[in-house]
């Protein structure tokens, strides 16, 4: 396949590239650091472009370098993201916050709006996968911005998986779950009197447990990519806790529900009448 990857240079999105590239897929990396070493080790199979995902221009003119060189897109994974403003929310910094959006959510719209037109050209059905996770299934304390951001890129997840049902496209978010990366390190750096003594001793968690929940995520992104997930679009699906190496087997059955969705619960549904 031929595939674009943001936020391939740290984290998630480097342990991503390295797995795609093993598999023999040919990757296009953005990132705002420079990748020209990793582009060294794997001359044939990736490229990369430096690139500012919370900005339209850098991404624009990163789709028209791939443009240039690739004559379809086979897949999209938006893994670029920052922790940014931690801390209670009415005190917050307005620039950092709005800036912690800006990057999580509107660098996920760029990327999808900038190869939108590339993904067209797939000759079987295109495959996105963005990155949700902390705080988009529930309130996470002193994360407001970062958890605000993820939330809204599951519901564009499903809006877009809405407008384009008719198109052989699928999208999908995924909540990779706790994984040991630099946003684990910020979060011990920082320490419990910032971040929270329930955050904090998460992030200690997760450092331990190493590299193991890892596998989970890039296994369920390489699945989401796969021929295996057809028709399964609009989705929030955990890599931890949800079974989605067997979900080909209910594919026609999600696809008239509201599974794996964020929605509003009613009394009703919890046996309970409020009338």
């Amino acid at each position: 396949m031929h595939l674009v990857l943001t936020g391939s240079s740290t984290g998630i999105g480097r342990a991503l590239a390295v797995r795609l590239l093993a598999r023999g897929h040919h990757v296009w990396g953005l990132a705002r650091s420079d990748q020209s070493d990793f582009a060294a080790q794997y001359p044939a199979h990736f490229r990369a472009a430096r690139c500012d995902v919370a900005q339209w221009p850098d991404v624009e003119r990163a789709a028209a370098e791939v443009t240039a060189a690739w004559t379809q897109l086979d897949g999209l994974i938006t893994c670029a993201g920052v922790q940014g403003e931690i801390g209670r929310t009415l005190t917050a910094d307005p620039g950092r916050w709005s800036a912690t959006v800006r990057a999580n959510l509107d660098g996920t719209f760029h990327a999808l709006r900038a190869f939108a037109p590339l993904l067209a050209r797939a000759p079987r059905r295109a495959k996105i996968v963005c990155f949700s996770g902390g705080g988009a299934t529930k309130p996470r304390t002193n994360f407001s911005a970062y958890g605000v951001a993820k939330t809204g890129v599951v519901r564009l997840v499903e809006t877009i998986a809405e407008e384009e049902r008719e198109r052989p496209l699928d999208i999908n978010a995924v909540a990779p779950g706790g994984i040991h990366t630099r946003l684990t390190d910020e979060v011990l750096a920082l320490g419990p009197a910032v971040v929270g003594a329930g955050e904090y001793a998460a992030a200690q968690k997760q450092k331990a447990a190493g590299d193991a929940p890892l596998e989970k995520a890039l296994g369920l992104v390489e699945w989401l990519l796969s021929p295996a997930s057809d028709g399964i679009s609009g989705r929030l699906l955990a890599a931890p806790w949800d079974p989605w190496p067997t979900l080909d087997r209910h594919a026609a059955e999600l696809a008239g529900s509201d599974i794996y969705t964020l929605r509003r619960i009613l009394p009703e549904e919890r046996g309970k009448s409020w009338t």
